[in-house]
Parts: C-alpha cells; structure tokens; sequence
C-alpha cells in the first residue's frame, strides 16, 4: 500500500512530529510512505524510513495564521502559493498513492484550501481514486461560525471516506471543540492518541532532577523561558534546563543570556534526546499541546503546563483543563504567569503524590493504519 501524508505547519512543528509519527506506523507495517510538509524545515524530527518531499515553505505571522511568511519572511505572494499549488499536485499525480491523508484540512488550515482543494480534485480524477481521510487531534479550534463548519463537513462529504480522530472518544470526544452533525459522525473514526513509543530513561540519566522548560518551535514562548529564569532565581537548589527551538533559537538564546546571570539555569537548543530526559527530571514547564501532553502522560513526569492563548487560541487551554484534575499537574494561564507564579506551581507538582506513567491508549497511529487498511479493502 502506498500512502501519502499531506501536512503543514505554521507556528510550532507538533503538526509534523504527529504526522512523522503517523508515517512510521504506516512503515513499520511494511507500507510505502511519503510525507509531504509544508511547513518550515525540522531537521531535528525522525522522518526515517519514509520519504520527505518539502514544498516552498510557509509560516504564520506569529498568530495571525491568515497572513503567510515566506522563508525570508516576505509575504508569500501568489505566484508563490501557486508553486506549492503544482508542485503539491504534481507529487500526488507522480506517488499515485492508495491512500491520501490530509493532516488538519479541512478543519483547519483554511488559508491554504486552494492547494488542498486543487490536490482532493486531482485526486478525484485519478485512474483509481485513492481512499482520502482527514488526520485531526483530539481537540480542534471552534469555528468562528456556523458557515464554517457547515463548508468543512460539505468537503468532509464531497471528498473523504473518513476523518481519524486522534483521540479518545471516552475521554476526549470531538464535540468538546466542535459541532459534530449527525452528517459527520458516521465519518469519524476515533484512533486513540498518536504518540511514539514511551520514552526510554536517558542512558545517561540527562536531566536528572533538573526542571526542563520547553516552550514550542516559535517566539511564542520567550515570555515562558523568562518567567523560568527568574522563577530559578527562587528555587537556587534546583537547576533549570531552558529548551530553545525554532529556526531562530540561537538568536533568542543570545537574546535570554544576559538575563540569566548568577542563576541556576543551562540554555541551550532543543534536544533530540528531550524525551529520555523527561523520566529523569524533577518537573516539566512547557505549553500545552497535544504531543507535549502525551509525552508528560507517558513518562509520568511532574508537570506544570501554561496554555498557549495568544490569538484568541483556546485548543490548549482546553487540553490543559481535561488534565488539571490529575496528580502533580498544574496549569497557569499567560496572563498569571510570572516568576512568583511559576516557581510556586512547580514546587507544587514536585511536592505533589507522584502520578504513574500512562501506558494505556496511545496506540493511535497503528490503529489509523488498521482502518486505512480495512477501508482500502471495503473499496
């Protein structure tokens, strides 16, 4: 079975890392497996066995997701967004896949539905049509209004034979973040969570007792590493970790230096052993999207999370409430975090009863190539 995986970023890179995760199931299971991303290069995330076509890459404006960067941080004009256009299409025509996953459109990602529409057709037309799903988290950005959601399930309808939820139904139904018509539900299929295996414990026990601050791929998070370095200063028994990434993290590095000072704190580029550290540290402090939420699950690490709300954002917010109820998780909104703010919640979860590590429902992706299998062989 040859399957292609559509995908694009545009603030942080957790779209991709979900959808790298989608394609090394589909691998494992012996399936030729292209990846194509729109989104800005992420060297640092495992794209092995499966091939990875990048298209002219695209970033967001900070949070204004209507207003598309280039690379160079030019506005990306038409003709540009034509070239994706093609070269998208072309690498359908070309691949020729048996299955065709769309990662977030059509329920988000609404700036970029010519490519995706153009690239549905295309597939449409192909000489043996290949099966189409959606590829969804478990919690989605509300439409704005009804109109929105009633075009998103006329495309769903139009094109797909089936949308994967990445969730759990019993713990996270779509309807918590979207209207989900009786039109629409016969067509979701719930995978449970997408997420890597469980984390193997540092070999070298990297990050041992240490707090680890990790706060996306993006600018969005230096009030999060500033808040950690003055919190650090009133907790000097405990050394602080700051995880910077994004094209710019040695920029943004140079930028947080000199507010470090004498206090207890390493900065440095993310790492692509963060993972093995987890098990390792005394808390976490990040964001809260849904790959971090599953990695902080799966290690059972202490855990304080601060929600990206920017831009009237809600989707983290709404994670973080699901998980606030659970031991040694503490949730702070942006507009409450501070140095005071962030070292009392840490020293919370740290002193709180220790929360086992999930090992239940994050076989998400090998279920997702079980109903793309079954559906292939219903077609």
């Amino acid at each position: 079975m040859k399957v292609m995986i559509v995908v694009t970023h545009l603030l942080g890179t957790g779209h991709l890392s979900r959808a790298l995760t989608l394609g090394r199931a589909f691998v494992q299971d012996g399936h030729e497996t292209l990846v194509v991303s729109g989104g800005m290069p992420a060297p640092q995330l495992d794209s092995s066995g499966m091939d990875l076509l990048g298209l002219p890459p695209l970033r967001s404006d900070g949070t204004d997701f209507t207003r598309l960067l280039t690379q160079a941080g030019e506005v990306a004009d038409a003709a540009y967004l034509q070239a994706r256009e093609t070269a998208l299409v072309a690498a359908l025509q070309s691949f020729a896949p048996d299955v065709l996953i769309t990662e977030l459109f059509p329920f988000g990602r609404r700036s970029l539905a010519a490519e995706f529409g153009a690239t549905l057709e295309a597939a449409q037309k192909m000489p043996r049509r290949p099966i189409v799903l959606g590829s969804i988290r478990d919690i989605l950005a509300p439409p704005s209004k009804p109109s929105k959601a009633e075009r998103t399930e006329d495309v769903v309808c139009r094109h797909y034979d089936g949308v994967l939820v990445h969730s759990d139904q019993s713990i996270v139904p779509l309807d918590i973040s979207w209207p989900v018509s009786e039109r629409l539900r016969p067509r979701l299929f719930y995978t449970g969570f997408v997420a890597p295996r469980p984390p193997v414990p540092h070999p070298e026990a990297a990050g041992k007792g240490e707090i680890l601050v990790s706060a996306g791929g993006g600018s969005v998070g230096q009030p999060i590493f500033r808040a950690a370095i003055e919190a650090a200063r009133k907790m000097p028994n405990r050394r602080w970790r700051l995880l910077v990434g994004g094209q710019d993290a040695a920029t943004r590095i140079e930028f947080l230096k000199p507010l470090v000072g004498d206090a207890p704190v390493t900065l440095e580029p993310v790492r692509p052993d963060f993972r093995q550290m987890l098990p390792h540290a005394a808390a976490s402090v990040s964001m809260c999207g849904y790959n971090t939420a599953l990695d902080i699950l799966q290690s059972g690490t202490a855990a304080v999370f601060i929600p990206f709300d920017d831009g009237n954002e809600v989707e983290q917010s709404l994670r973080g409430q699901s998980l606030s109820d659970l031991s040694a998780i503490e949730v702070l909104t942006s507009q409450n975090l501070d140095g005071d703010s962030l070292a009392r919640a840490v020293d919370k979860v740290i002193q709180a009863a220790p929360r086992p590590a999930s090992q239940q429902g994050f076989d998400g992706a090998a279920r997702s190539v079980e109903i793309a299998k079954t559906l292939m062989e219903r077609a």
